[in-house]
């Protein structure tokens, strides 16, 4: 049986490696995802995208079919926050595009989340991704073996909030290894010094989600896109962050 603290698992060397792997190889679609947006592109056209890349890589995507979700990757655009669908939406300039993609490698689970403003984005939606983008290397520089799991909530949030932006509350980061979804949940808000101790081989996806208005959020007809309550814009960053003996190590970055 796997060694587990607080029903978190810990992930052996070996594990690591291929959590390492599937994160490099999903990097790079990611990267080449985002270098391919261009004004009067269909968020469909994104997903048949991410379709190829994968396949062309030989690994899984991991969001099609989980728990019913119809497409690759998640296309989330403006004051849609999560979950975005991707269909017949046209790209837009000054629009805020933000892609969630995640891979399964050999049996393991990579997830990571960029968002990318299209063209002359106007200041607020500048310093939006420029915050958003920051707090979860805030949140990350926690993730750490002695920290507490709220020390990267509170890392986030004290990082946005200081920024005049909001943290969303309704949904959160993860553990991640086998499965998509693990324990614990990673929210981006509360008080430090919380929750379970940090410990070496623990991998968790931190995902921030910021609004520029207000947290609040609504779940679309679909039943998947999150919107802002207030129609503001919203954005995404997430990476996969394996705790290691030096510290934290992003696993979805540039392999080898």
């Amino acid at each position: 049986m796997e060694p587990r603290h607080h029903n978190i698992t810990i992930k052996t060397p070996r594990e690591i490696e291929l959590l390492r792997q599937a994160g490099g190889i999903l990097f790079s679609i990611i990267t080449e995802l985002t270098g391919s947006l261009k004004i009067g592109m269909t968020t469909a056209q994104i997903d048949a995208l991410a379709e190829g890349l994968m396949a062309a890589r030989h690994v899984i995507p991991a969001f099609k079919g989980y728990r019913g979700y119809p497409a690759c990757v998640c296309v989330s655009v403006n004051q849609e926050v999560v979950h975005g669908i991707p269909g017949a939406k046209v790209i837009q300039e000054h629009d805020i595009v933000s892609i969630d993609a995640g891979v399964i490698h050999e049996g393991y689970y990579a997830d990571t989340a960029v968002s990318v403003g299209i063209g002359a984005i106007d200041e607020e939606r500048r310093h939006l991704l420029e915050v958003t983008r920051e707090s979860l290397h805030q949140g990350i520089a926690q993730a750490r073996a002695g920290n507490h799991l709220s020390d990267i909530s509170h890392a986030v949030q004290a990082h946005v909030e200081a920024n005049g932006f909001s943290v969303v509350r309704d949904f959160v980061g993860h553990g991640i290894g086998k499965s998509l979804h693990e324990e614990p949940e990673i929210p981006n808000f509360g008080v430090p010094h919380q929750g379970p101790a940090l410990e070496e081989g623990m991998v968790f996806a931190i995902e921030p989600m910021v609004n520029a208005g207000s947290y609040k959020t609504k779940i679309m007809d679909n039943g998947w896109t999150v919107e802002t309550m207030d129609g503001k814009p919203s954005a995404h960053f997430e990476h996969t962050v394996a705790i290691t003996a030096s510290g934290p190590q992003i696993l979805t970055q540039a392999y080898g």
